[in-house]
């Protein structure tokens, strides 16, 4: 029986050493190297930093913009490809980017006719889309240079990113203060954690905005989308919402089985006709502020999966519809019409101007926080 028990033992601290050296394997596989990416107009330094986890997968991200630049996955075949629209250089991204995987702030999406009031005051912005203010307007957080610092966890690496916002720019109050950090796990999973500070009530709607293609290459009309909500708000003829919660039972807005993008995407409908296609914010199901998963995306050729979780109120869901050919990207790719989508999690646009959404006014002594999950698989 002794002898018996010894033999136990001896086998279970093999079993646990070898744990422990499987999980050491791991870790040391794991990289960050960061390498000179450009330099900006005015001469700074722009940055790009090679996230790698235990399976090769890769994202590479620049400090201009917190961009990312590509995200390498492999296929239902063990075949790597980036699912990712962008540029090679740093240049690409400052001479002709529309959005291409940015960090966008201090506003995501649009706010009607460049203006909101708040505490009894009018605040005036760009009007940079029309009559109406994009993406946090002419040189939003998109388009700045970030305070880059390499972080690493257990079986994570990762960038932290910080920037200060002055009070007045581009028309918003208060000096913000916003750290995000990418984090890039043994999971395929790209977490995205956003925080905040303000030392005047502002507004705040962060987001990201890559363009996804989970082939590699052609369109997105194929791919499978699901988006757990039963409702989507309706925009004006400015891509503003009305104030309206609509129903998607019905409409060619029902993603809430998985549907090709492009089963329905030129149907007959005054929405589509508004945005040339899907751009609009869907209302996601069960809100509580608390990490639930609200979508996922499938491209049946490759078999890769993304599935998206987030504690956010609402998907903007983008199918590249500006996109028209005039753009030459990574490895001399064309980006033609809907080469591209995007799946930006968010408050709701225009929420400064709608009481009747959920606020994003912030103010001195509270914190912005807000995280979202991008997890990569195959199936």
């Amino acid at each position: 029986m002794k002898s018996t028990n010894n033999i136990f033992t001896i086998l279970l601290l093999v079993m646990v050493s070898g744990l422990f050296v499987g999980c050491g394997t791991l870790q040391q596989s794991m990289d960050i190297t960061k390498e000179q990416f450009g330099k900006t107009q005015d001469g700074k330094i722009g940055e790009i930093y090679t996230l790698t986890n235990a399976n090769g997968c890769k994202v590479k991200i620049t400090n201009y913009g917190g961009i990312v630049v590509s995200l390498t996955v492999p296929d239902k075949d063990g075949q790597f490809g980036d699912v990712v629209l962008g540029y090679d250089s740093l240049d690409g991204y400052i001479k002709n980017n529309p959005y291409f995987g940015a960090l966008i702030g201090r506003y995501g999406n649009r706010i009607g006719k460049g203006q909101f009031k708040l505490d009894g005051q009018t605040y005036t912005l760009a009007k940079n889309d029309g009559d109406n203010h994009l993406h946090g307007g002419n040189v939003g957080f998109d388009k700045v240079v970030w305070d880059a610092k390499e972080i690493r966890g257990f079986g994570t690496v990762g960038l932290e990113l910080t920037y200060v916002s002055k009070d007045g720019e581009e028309g918003y109050p208060g000096n913000l203060t916003t750290t995000v950090k990418y984090i890039w796990t043994n999971k395929n999973e790209l977490k995205i954690e956003y925080t905040a500070t303000t030392d005047k009530a502002t507004v705040v709607n962060l987001t990201h905005h890559s363009y996804f293609n989970l082939a590699g290459k052609g369109d997105i009309l194929s791919h499978e989308l699901m988006m757990k909500a039963d409702k989507f708000t309706p925009v004006d003829d400015g891509l503003i919402p009305t104030g309206e919660l609509r129903s998607v039972s019905g409409t060619p807005f029902d993603f809430t089985k998985a549907t090709a993008i492009g089963a329905r995407i030129d149907a007959d409908n005054e929405q589509l006709e508004f945005g040339k296609g899907y751009d609009h914010n869907w209302v996601l199901n069960n809100y509580n502020g608390k990490m639930q998963k609200v979508a996922s995306l499938y491209e049946p050729t490759t078999g890769r999966l993304m599935e998206i979780s987030t504690t956010e109120p609402g998907l903007q869901f983008y199918s590249g519809n500006f996109l028209d050919g005039t753009i030459t990207g990574k490895a001399g790719k064309v980006y033609n019409f809907r080469s591209g989508l995007c799946l930006e999690t968010q408050h709701f646009p225009d929420s400064p101007n709608k009481p009747e959404f959920l606020s994003t006014t912030l103010k001195p002594g509270e914190k912005y926080k807000t995280t979202t999950i991008y997890k990569f698989s195959v199936k």
